[in-house]
């Protein structure tokens, strides 16, 4: 009988008898969201509006029927603590109040217009204090931030590669979608939805704290730019290792290469994300996500030199044809809902209220790990937290990777939603949020226990 790793004995015949009175109880508590999503098969691919959406560990996702704070009500009437959050995008907490009321008055006087208004300078003065990068530009997403900061880098340098880490994450960049296989050759990372080239022709692929394979990588002076979360987040959380962050910057500088940080999900380290928590000193930013309240919008800053070397190459005639940039992007809903959650809601005081809740819930997770003797760890950057099965801790995106079970997981993620509890489907991972309580995160500890309590019981 194949089992998982342990210490002590999951069983994988238990897994699945679990997962069975799991669905059905989902299945039997949820009708009114069963008979939306059969309703819904009729119009959209798979039943869902986005097809990633499927994989929630139910039979079907829960249908919203409003959300407040830490907080969303389903159409059944359940109440759940959500620590998925948007994946980030709601890291705010769902409509804080700050940005509500920017939203509406902004809306009453105009939503899009393709001209500047005054809060586009007032977030592009505080992305300059909170990053330490002079020059911002303004996207719907991070993941067109992340494009339109390659196109510059691969416009200014005349290189036609990047560079990314394994199981890295970077939105939708069709760049990103690689991974290294056990031969160490790079190849279209498993469920790429048609690459329109391999993504070994445009991008090389490193592990992550590997600073032999990045040098030798970045030595053929190819590389354009490294592209690179300062901690990896949607495989489990990868921390770099002591110096590692220092010799990225020096290798990318020896070797001409440009250095983009996307602090799409590690916003959570602090009001200024991991550059400015750890002092780094890239060429190019990417904020997104969390920056707008849940109105999308993204940014993108670069140094002053990028600046000039950009403007110096730049034809008037022909800059609304550059690739870079969109009739949305930075339209004036968007700058009114990014100037109140960057005043208002993601501020120094939130963050320090945030934070301890993570470490509460890491705490929390890590007793009944302990208590069970299972070989599982958790982890924590800032705000964010996760668990992982297995008890090395990761060092790489293939040892966080191969610590991932997906039966098990989805079972961990389901056992919560019927008990009130939404983590983000993708990994294990719980964002605290301004409104998150003490009493959320004690509760998730409560069913987190019962739930691995449950796994390893005999009959």
């Amino acid at each position: 009988m194949k089992t998982l790793e342990r210490k002590r004995e999951i069983t994988r015949t238990r897994l699945a008898s679990l997962m069975q009175r799991e669905q059905k109880r989902f299945v039997d508590d949820n009708p009114k969201s069963k008979s939306l999503f059969e309703r819904a098969r009729k119009s959209l691919l798979g039943g869902v509006p986005m097809n990633w959406m499927a994989k929630w560990a139910g039979a079907f996702p829960p249908f919203v029927r409003e959300a407040q704070g830490a907080h969303f009500y389903d159409v059944d009437g359940h109440r759940y603590i959500d620590f998925c959050l948007g994946d980030t995008g709601a890291m705010t907490g769902h409509s804080p109040s700050s940005t509500v009321k920017a939203i509406e008055q902004q809306s009453r006087r105009g939503i899009t217009l393709m001209l500047p208004s005054e809060d586009a300078i007032f977030v592009g003065e505080e992305l300059q204090k909170r990053f330490g990068l002079p020059c911002w530009q303004f996207a719907l997403t991070a993941t067109d931030a992340n494009r339109f900061s390659i196109r510059l880098a691969r416009h200014i340098t005349g290189r036609p590669k990047i560079l990314v880490f394994n199981w890295c994450y970077h939105g939708s960049v069709d760049e990103s979608f690689i991974t290294l296989h056990e031969n160490g050759e790079a190849r279209a990372r498993r469920g790429n939805i048609g690459p329109p080239v391999d993504p070994s022709v445009t991008t090389k692929v490193v592990e992550f704290n590997d600073l032999a394979a990045l040098e030798n990588a970045l030595s053929a002076q190819d590389v354009a730019c490294v592209l690179a979360e300062p901690a990896l987040t949607n495989v489990g959380i990868v921390h770099p290792e002591p110096g590692f962050h220092d010799a990225l910057r020096a290798i990318t500088r020896r070797t001409g290469t440009l250095l983009i940080i996307d602090e799409t999900h590690t916003i959570c380290a602090g009001p200024g994300g991991y550059t400015r928590a750890e002092n780094l000193a890239p060429d190019f930013i990417v904020f997104g996500k969390p920056i707008g309240g849940g109105v999308p919008g993204a940014a993108y800053g670069f140094t002053e030199q990028i600046a000039q070397l950009f403007l110096e190459r730049q034809s008037l005639e022909d800059c609304d044809t550059g690739g870079i940039g969109g009739t949305l992007a930075g339209n004036a809903l968007s700058l009114a809902a990014m100037k109140a959650t960057l005043s208002s809601v993601l501020t120094k005081e939130a963050f320090d209220r945030m934070i301890p809740l993570a470490e509460r819930w890491s705490s929390g997770v890590q007793k009944a790990i302990s208590e069970f003797e299972i070989p599982w760890h958790v982890t924590r950057l800032g705000c964010r937290a996760e668990y992982l099965f297995s008890s090395r801790v990761p060092k790489n995106g293939t040892e966080a990777h191969n610590a991932m079970d997906f039966e098990l997981e989805r079972f961990m993620h389901l056992y919560a939603m019927n008990r009130g509890i939404l983590l983000t489907p993708f990994h294990n991972m719980a964002l605290m949020s301004p409104q998150t309580e003490n009493e959320d995160v004690d509760k998730h500890t409560r069913v987190f226990r019962e739930a691995v309590r449950e796994l390893l019981e005999t009959n």
